[in-house]
């Protein structure tokens, strides 16, 4: 562009100047008609326009050239979790998970977890535990299967999860984020956004029991208010609960929290936590929190501490442990004064 721009102005610049010049002087001398002259300027004028088109056509192309390369690029990757050809129908799964042994890293000589060895009956909620850089989120993400396992194994209801195709495993779970991401359109649109069939009913009660409701009829379009690419007209916890709802009629057999009632009032967390007692119920659910309050209702609390389960037990079972991390982290929140709702 910066070449065939510069050079095609010079040209058609200079040709009209010369038709011009050398016009304007037989014209002078009485050689040209004028008229002559004039209908030369106007089919140069009907040359340069086509030609001037094709020069933006050249840009035009290898723009689109250079992105059509890139996507393509994205598109031929080659997937490091390859789904199986011939995949174990599932159905509905009851939600018992198992972690037989896996290490796995990002790297392969530095791996993230290892050994991790923890069985979850149906119904139950965990609560993970640790400093940042403890192999929280890896662990969830293996259970979301986007990563294999480089040793040991992960199953579902005793299935492999190698052996379930990803489409049919991910339906079956719910995620809520600590960062909500709302997609441009109307409240509704987002609830909906798992199951695009459902009804202004089903919306309805899946904000209800997100306590999401009271706040969206107070809003003066309701559930066809709209919220804005990432919802920028929400605030926080009002996206959290959105995303809370979405996850209610989404109705997942295993349900992940991570960091779901960060950086948000006492009377938010509140309601947040009330929509999550209500989600939980029935479900498989993974809780991550630094905020230990959160973890208050799980079943069993699972310690992580450089990519190793260091303790298991209920919150009265760890805290109870002398010189134990689960400890440390109640002592450290305690003096910090950011632990709510955990008695000791």
């Amino acid at each position: 562009m910066a070449v065939h721009f510069p050079v095609f102005s010079l040209v058609t610049g200079a040709g009209t100047l010369l038709i011009w010049y050398h016009g304007g002087h037989k014209v002078l001398e009485g050689t040209l008609q004028l008229g002559t002259l004039m209908a030369l300027l106007s089919y140069l004028g009907m040359l340069f326009g086509p030609l001037e088109w094709i020069q933006q056509m050249i840009n035009w192309t290898s723009t689109a050239m250079a992105a059509a390369y890139r996507v393509f690029e994205v598109l031929d990757t080659v997937p490091e979790v390859m789904d199986v050809h011939h995949p174990v129908p599932i159905g509905i799964i009851k939600g018992d998970v198992a972690f037989t042994k896996v290490t796995y890293g990002y790297e392969k000589h530095n791996p993230v977890l290892k050994e991790v060895d923890l069985q979850v009956k149906s119904g139950e909620m965990i609560g993970l535990v640790g400093h940042s850089g403890a192999g929280k989120s890896t662990f969830i993400n293996l259970l979301c299967r986007f990563y294999d396992p480089d040793e040991g194994s992960l199953s579902i209801d005793g299935i492999p999860i190698r052996s379930i195709s990803q489409t049919e495993l991910r339906k079956q779970i719910g995620v809520v984020l600590q960062e909500t991401f709302l997609f441009e359109g109307s409240i509704a649109e987002n609830i909906a956004y798992a199951k695009p069939e459902a009804t202004p009913e089903e919306i309805m009660r899946a904000a209800q029991i997100a306590n999401a409701h009271d706040f969206i009829v107070r809003m003066p379009d309701g559930y066809d208010t709209q919220v804005g690419e990432r919802g920028h007209k929400l605030s926080g916890g009002e996206k959290q609960r959105v995303a809370i709802a979405r996850a209610v009629i989404h109705d997942p057999r295993i349900l992940i929290l991570d960091e779901a009632t960060a950086s948000v009032d006492t009377e938010t967390e509140r309601q947040i936590q009330e929509a999550i007692a209500r989600l939980v119920h029935g479900r498989t659910t993974f809780a991550i929190a630094h905020r230990l309050s959160t973890l208050r209702n799980a079943d069993r609390l699972v310690v992580l501490d450089k990519g190793r389960i260091t303790e298991v037990g209920t919150h009265e079972e760890l805290v109870n442990i002398p010189g134990g991390i689960y400890r440390k982290l109640v002592d450290a929140q305690k003096e910090l004064s950011k632990i709510k709702g955990v008695e000791v």
